[in-house]
């Protein structure tokens, strides 16, 4: 673990893998509601480190962290969040990318829904656009290589796969990872309490429909 200032008020944690990253995060949150430093404002997990925002005393914060030992694992509240929970995800699958996808595991198309839907995701992070998360769980089958050439429009509701990551496109937008199939879910609503459907943290499951 790395800890590095960041700003006046601010601490990024270099952690090595996303999985490290995950239990951090979920290390915070667990502290957090016992009582701890609850003036850290906000809790960003990234790909391989967390920032926390809204600190007093970034540097004793820093001296604290450097004696943790992370026993916190991932809640699937997501930062912030008080309840542990679980989204599901119906999937029909299919797509462009498929056939490739089968044969880079090793399994034939028809098994990809039950390989995909079989496995353990959970959101690492979130970017790129509203709503986007980065579903971790690829990395237990070795990943997936995005495009060479990236698509300049990826539909809606195009579940589809990159590295260790499996993302839903909550919007039509350019893109490179692997198309397997397509969903009615609504990843980002402003019209809700919480616009976004998915949060670092909270486990997914995949159904195929």
């Amino acid at each position: 673990m790395r800890l590095l200032p960041a700003g006046p008020g601010a601490l990024l944690v270099e952690l090595g893998s996303t999985e490290a990253v995950l239990a951090f995060a979920a290390e915070v949150e667990r502290r957090r509601s016992a009582g701890w430093d609850r003036r850290v404002l906000e809790v960003v997990p990234g790909a391989t480190t967390v920032l926390l925002d809204g600190l007093e005393d970034p540097r004793g914060t820093a001296e604290e962290l450097a004696r943790w030992t992370a026993t916190g694992a991932p809640t699937g509240a997501g930062p912030g969040a008080g309840h542990a929970r679980t989204v599901e995800v119906p999937c029909r699958y299919g797509g462009p990318d498929l056939a490739e996808v089968a044969a880079h595991w090793g399994v034939a198309e028809e098994d990809v829904p039950a390989v995909h839907a079989g496995l353990d995701h959970r959101v690492a992070f979130c970017g790129f656009a509203p709503g986007f998360a980065y579903i971790a769980g690829l990395g237990q089958l070795g990943g997936v290589p995005r495009l060479a050439t990236p698509r300049p429009s990826v539909p809606a509701g195009s579940v589809a796969l990159a590295g260790d990551f499996t993302g839903v496109y909550p919007r039509s937008s350019p893109g490179g990872w692997r198309i397997i199939g397509h969903t009615d879910a609504v990843l980002w609503d402003p019209a809700r309490a919480v616009p976004a459907l998915l949060a670092p943290g909270v486990a997914v499951r995949f159904l195929a429909v």
